[in-house]
C-alpha cells in the first residue's frame, strides 16, 4: 500500500463519484489528499473519513482565484504538490440545435475552464519543487460524438487535447512534469444515476448503459480510480501526453 507513498496530491470533485473514489485510492497507497470541492459538507465528510493529515478545501474550479488559494494553502501545508487529478466536472445535454449558448459557456467553464486552471496552477508549483503528474479526467466523449451532448464532447474533447499541449509544454520546459487524460464510459456513478432516474423507464435506461460496452455492465469507480492510481505513481514515469482509456470496450466497437 505504497504506491503513492510521500506524494501530496489535489483532487478535485472529491466529495463523489470518480473524484472520491480516487481520494480513497491514492490515500489507501499512502499519498497525503487534498479534497477540493465546492461541495463543502460532502468535501468534508471525505476528509473526515480519511482522517488526518488529509484535508479539505473548498474551490470551484471556474474561480481563478480559487485554485491561487488551494495550491499555496497546499504547498504551504505539505511542502509540495505532486499530484492533480482534475476530476471535477458536469454533463450539460443537448444536441447541437437545442443547446443554448448559456448552456454551452457553462459546461465548458467547468469541464475545459477548471481544467486549464487546474493545469497552470500545479504547474507552477510542480516545477519549484522537481515535478509531478497532472491526470486529466476526459471521456469516451472526448474521442467519439454523442448526439445529444455536444457541448459535453466538446468540452471533454478539449480536455483531451489541452492535456497534450501541457505534455509538450513541459517536457520540453524541463519540469518533469507529466499530464495524461483518463477516459472512461458509463461508470456507475451519482451522475450516471442521475440520468437514469430521470429517465420515464429507469431500468430500460440503465439497461442501455449497462449493453452500451461490449463488457455489458456498467464501470465501477475502482475501474478508474485505479488507472488514475498508476498515473499517479512513478510506474508511469515514462508516461505522458496520452489518453487511456477505461470503457468495457466501448471505443473498439
Amino acid at each position: 500500500m505504497t504506491r503513492v507513498a510521500g506524494k501530496i496530491a489535489i483532487i478535485t470533485g472529491a466529495a463523489s463519484g470518480i473524484g472520491r473514489g480516487c481520494a480513497r485510492t491514492l490515500a489507501r497507497e499512502g499519498a497525503t489528499v487534498v479534497i477540493a470541492d465546492r461541495d463543502a459538507e460532502g468535501g468534508a465528510k471525505v476528509a473526515a473519513e480519511l482522517g488526518a493529515p488529509h484535508r479539505f478545501e473548498l474551490l470551484d474550479v471556474t474561480d481563478e482565484a480559487a485554485w491561487a488559494r488551494v495550491v499555496e494553502a497546499t504547498v504551504t501545508a505539505f511542502g509540495r504538490l505532486d499530484i492533480l487529478v482534475n476530476s471535477a466536472g458536469i454533463a450539460v445535454w443537448g444536441d447541437v440545435e437545442s443547446l443554448t449558448l448559456a448552456q454551452w459557456r457553462h459546461q465548458h467553464a467547468v469541464n475545459s475552464d477548471g481544467t486549464f486552471l487546474g493545469c497552470r496552477a500545479a504547474l507552477g508549483a510542480m516545477k519549484k519543487t522537481g515535478g509531478g503528474s497532472i491526470i486529466n479526467l476526459s471521456s469516451v466523449a472526448g474521442l467519439i460524438g454523442v448526439p445529444d451532448a455536444a457541448a459535453y464532447c466538446s468540452s471533454k474533447g478539449a480536455v483531451r487535447l489541452l492535456t497534450k499541449s501541457v505534455a509538450l509544454h513541459a517536457a520540453r520546459a524541463g519540469y518533469n512534469v507529466r499530464c495524461n487524460s483518463v477516459h472512461p464510459s458509463f461508470i456507475d456513478t451519482p451522475m450516471v444515476s442521475a440520468v437514469v432516474n430521470a429517465a420515464p423507464d429507469q431500468a430500460k435506461t440503465r439497461a442501455a448503459f449497462e449493453r452500451a460496452a461490449p463488457l455489458r455492465r456498467l464501470g465501477e469507480v475502482d475501474d478508474v480510480a485505479n488507472l488514475v492510481l498508476y498515473l499517479a505513481s512513478d510506474e508511469s514515469k515514462f508516461v505522458t501526453g496520452t489518453e487511456l482509456v477505461v470503457d468495457g470496450g466501448l471505443t473498439a466497437m
